[in-house]
């Protein structure tokens, strides 16, 4: 009877090892997850922020173009 004791005892802290040991390991799994996404954040916000740009270049040339059009 000690021993089938000794048994469960030493199963339930194998699996309770266990299930700490997938916790540890998920946090470091998801970090290259958690760094791809803000290198593609900051691509888009790049981008976004090009073609603002752009588009206020164009904004003050049309904007030049006028004036010199009207005379």
């Amino acid at each position: 009877m000690i021993r089938s004791i000794a048994a469960a005892l030493a199963a339930f802290a194998l699996v309770s090892f266990a299930v700490r040991a997938e916790e540890a390991a998920k946090p470091a799994a998801e970090a290259p997850k958690a760094e791809a996404k803000e290198k593609k954040a900051e691509k888009k916000d790049a981008k976004k922020s090009e073609k603002a740009a752009e588009k206020t270049a164009e904004k003050t040339e049309k904007a030049a173009e006028k004036p010199a059009e009207k005379k």
